[in-house]
């Protein structure tokens, strides 16, 4: 059985940093998102006994959605796109080495893809996932309703749909071939509307 309290934040100056980072420019309902996702992707990968980098999988939820706030929004490219190069800018500063920031910006770009191999990329399987889950309500069986319960009385969602909604249409009418446009194009108002987890 999952455990909440063990899936706790790494300890590392890097996570800090993130944690602090995001926080400063992600509203509540944002920032609750981030956490939801750290916590759906290391929740499957225990019940999966998927291998994974903590530090790794920590930094990217926290800044998987920061191409959306208003002071890193890029007037063309696509929200993950922007994010992974801010990312990649963090991890410079939080001293990592050139693959690795490498990787931290694709596993945060590959989190709008359908799908991500699990065995080639872990950490953007488990990030794409959850993200997946919390946004649009895919997967929810994957964790019993006590637990999603138990992690929505921690980290609420407060108005997430709503924010999340004006911020991918905005997206999709500045940049019509983003991926924000693509979900608004299918329908993404209608899965977040009536995802699961705001029934719990």
């Amino acid at each position: 059985m999952i455990v909440l309290d063990d899936l706790v934040i790494p300890s590392t100056t890097a996570s800090a940093a993130a944690l602090e980072l995001a926080s400063a420019y992600q509203s509540p309902s944002l920032q609750s998102h981030s956490h939801r996702v750290f916590i759906w992707a290391a929740a499957y990968a225990r019940e999966h006994d998927i291998a994974y980098d903590a530090e790794l999988l920590f930094v990217a939820a926290m800044l998987h959605d920061i191409g959306l706030v208003p002071e890193f929004d890029n007037h063309t490219l696509s929200f993950e796109e922007a994010a992974g190069h801010i990312a990649r800018v963090f991890a410079t500063g939080a001293g990592w080495p050139a693959a690795r920031r490498d990787r931290l910006a694709e596993v945060i770009v590959r989190h709008m893809w359908p799908e991500v191999d699990a065995t080639t990329d872990p950490e953007g399987h488990l990030i794409s996932r959850a993200a997946a889950l919390d946004i649009a309500g895919k997967n929810p069986d994957d964790f019993t309703p006590a637990f999603r319960a138990e992690v929505l009385a921690k980290h609420p969602r407060l108005n997430l749909v709503e924010e999340f909604l004006t911020c991918f249409k905005s997206q999709a009418t500045r940049k019509p071939t983003s991926s924000a446009a693509r979900a608004i194009n299918s329908n993404l108002d209608s899965r977040m509307l009536t995802n699961p987890l705001d029934a719990n």
